[in-house]
Protein backbone atom coordinates (compact mmCIF):
# COMPACT_ATOMS: atom_id res chain seq x y z
CA UNK A 1 0.00 0.00 0.00
CA UNK A 2 1.28 3.59 -0.58
CA UNK A 3 1.69 6.11 1.89
CA UNK A 4 -1.18 8.64 0.99
CA UNK A 5 -4.69 9.58 2.15
CA UNK A 6 -6.95 9.67 -0.34
CA UNK A 7 -10.06 10.71 0.94
CA UNK A 8 -11.28 11.85 4.34
CA UNK A 9 -14.24 11.05 5.57
CA UNK A 10 -16.83 12.39 8.58
CA UNK A 11 -20.23 11.31 9.26
CA UNK A 12 -22.84 14.64 9.78
CA UNK A 13 -25.27 14.84 11.40
CA UNK A 14 -26.81 17.36 9.00
CA UNK A 15 -26.00 17.84 5.44
CA UNK A 16 -27.40 21.34 5.21
CA UNK A 17 -26.04 22.98 8.23
CA UNK A 18 -22.54 21.91 7.03
CA UNK A 19 -23.21 22.69 3.35
CA UNK A 20 -24.02 26.26 5.05
CA UNK A 21 -20.83 26.07 7.00
CA UNK A 22 -18.40 25.19 4.42
CA UNK A 23 -20.00 26.54 1.54
CA UNK A 24 -21.70 29.92 2.36
CA UNK A 25 -19.61 30.53 5.38
CA UNK A 26 -16.04 29.76 4.41
CA UNK A 27 -16.31 29.65 0.76
CA UNK A 28 -15.22 26.47 0.18
CA UNK A 29 -16.51 25.01 -3.38
CA UNK A 30 -17.55 21.89 -3.84
CA UNK A 31 -16.27 18.99 -5.82
CA UNK A 32 -19.17 16.76 -5.90
CA UNK A 33 -22.44 17.08 -4.12
CA UNK A 34 -25.31 15.24 -3.78
CA UNK A 35 -28.17 17.19 -1.39
CA UNK A 36 -29.61 13.95 0.13
CA UNK A 37 -26.06 12.18 0.89
CA UNK A 38 -22.87 13.77 0.53
CA UNK A 39 -20.90 16.92 -0.30
CA UNK A 40 -17.00 16.73 -1.47
CA UNK A 41 -13.86 19.15 -1.46
CA UNK A 42 -10.99 19.19 -3.02
CA UNK A 43 -8.48 19.30 0.02
CA UNK A 44 -5.46 19.07 -1.95
CA UNK A 45 -3.97 17.44 -4.90
CA UNK A 46 -5.16 14.26 -4.34
CA UNK A 47 -6.97 14.79 -1.58
CA UNK A 48 -10.62 15.07 -1.07
CA UNK A 49 -12.65 15.81 2.53
CA UNK A 50 -16.33 13.96 1.96
CA UNK A 51 -18.47 14.89 4.46
CA UNK A 52 -20.96 12.39 4.48
CA UNK A 53 -25.18 12.21 5.77
CA UNK A 54 -24.64 10.41 8.96
CA UNK A 55 -27.54 7.62 8.22
CA UNK A 56 -25.45 6.89 5.02
CA UNK A 57 -22.53 6.62 6.90
CA UNK A 58 -24.17 4.00 9.18
CA UNK A 59 -25.69 2.06 6.34
CA UNK A 60 -22.08 1.31 5.01
CA UNK A 61 -20.03 0.99 7.71
CA UNK A 62 -21.52 0.52 10.73
CA UNK A 63 -22.80 2.95 13.79
CA UNK A 64 -19.88 4.78 15.28
CA UNK A 65 -18.75 4.27 18.67
CA UNK A 66 -20.35 6.21 21.78
CA UNK A 67 -17.34 7.60 23.63
CA UNK A 68 -19.74 10.01 25.69
CA UNK A 69 -19.48 13.36 26.16
CA UNK A 70 -16.52 15.46 25.29
CA UNK A 71 -14.30 16.07 21.68
CA UNK A 72 -14.56 14.44 18.65
CA UNK A 73 -11.37 12.45 18.63
CA UNK A 74 -9.96 13.26 15.67
CA UNK A 75 -8.08 17.02 14.32
CA UNK A 76 -7.72 17.98 10.77
CA UNK A 77 -5.51 20.45 10.57
CA UNK A 78 -5.15 23.93 7.90
CA UNK A 79 -1.53 25.22 7.82
CA UNK A 80 -1.08 28.68 6.82
CA UNK A 81 2.29 30.23 5.51
CA UNK A 82 2.11 33.22 7.85
CA UNK A 83 1.47 33.52 11.46
CA UNK A 84 -1.20 36.59 11.06
CA UNK A 85 -3.15 34.16 8.38
CA UNK A 86 -3.86 31.65 11.51
CA UNK A 87 -5.99 35.01 13.18
CA UNK A 88 -7.49 35.76 9.57
CA UNK A 89 -8.74 32.02 9.46
CA UNK A 90 -9.95 31.80 12.78
CA UNK A 91 -12.00 34.88 12.22
CA UNK A 92 -13.67 33.46 9.50
CA UNK A 93 -14.55 30.16 10.91
CA UNK A 94 -16.33 32.63 13.86
CA UNK A 95 -18.01 34.65 11.29
CA UNK A 96 -19.09 31.42 9.39
CA UNK A 97 -20.94 30.71 12.80
CA UNK A 98 -18.76 27.89 14.05
CA UNK A 99 -20.02 27.54 17.68
CA UNK A 100 -16.16 27.18 19.29
CA UNK A 101 -13.51 29.00 18.79
CA UNK A 102 -10.09 28.93 20.16
CA UNK A 103 -7.58 32.02 19.70
CA UNK A 104 -4.33 31.17 18.34
CA UNK A 105 -1.53 30.57 20.69
CA UNK A 106 2.03 30.25 20.81
CA UNK A 107 2.78 26.91 20.80
CA UNK A 108 6.16 25.42 22.76
CA UNK A 109 7.39 23.47 19.72
CA UNK A 110 7.73 26.85 17.94
CA UNK A 111 4.44 27.22 16.24
CA UNK A 112 1.54 29.27 16.70
CA UNK A 113 -2.18 27.82 16.01
CA UNK A 114 -5.70 27.94 17.10
CA UNK A 115 -8.95 25.85 16.34
CA UNK A 116 -12.64 26.20 15.18
CA UNK A 117 -15.05 23.56 15.68
CA UNK A 118 -17.63 23.10 12.16
CA UNK A 119 -21.02 21.84 12.96
CA UNK A 120 -20.45 18.77 14.18
CA UNK A 121 -18.02 19.57 16.24
CA UNK A 122 -15.14 18.49 14.35
CA UNK A 123 -11.93 20.29 15.17
CA UNK A 124 -9.79 22.12 12.91
CA UNK A 125 -6.57 23.00 13.29
CA UNK A 126 -5.43 26.37 12.01
CA UNK A 127 -1.64 26.61 12.56
CA UNK A 128 1.46 28.00 11.65
CA UNK A 129 4.33 26.23 11.80
CA UNK A 130 8.05 27.41 10.64
CA UNK A 131 9.75 23.98 10.93
CA UNK A 132 10.31 21.70 8.14
CA UNK A 133 7.32 19.31 8.62
CA UNK A 134 4.89 22.15 8.88
CA UNK A 135 6.60 23.47 5.32
CA UNK A 136 5.93 19.44 4.11
CA UNK A 137 2.42 20.54 3.45
CA UNK A 138 2.03 23.98 2.10
CA UNK A 139 1.34 24.45 -1.56
CA UNK A 140 3.52 27.15 -3.30
CA UNK A 141 2.70 30.42 -2.66
CA UNK A 142 -0.54 31.87 -4.51
CA UNK A 143 -1.08 28.09 -5.67
CA UNK A 144 -4.59 26.75 -3.65
CA UNK A 145 -4.67 23.00 -4.66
Amino acid sequence: MEQRVSFITLAVTDLGASRRFYVDGLGWEPEFEDPEEVLMFRAGPLTVLSLWDRAHFEAEVGAPAQAGPGVVPITLSHNVHEREQVDGVLADARAAGSPVVSDGEEREWGGYTGYFADPDGFRWEIAWNPGPVGQLVLPPVGNTT
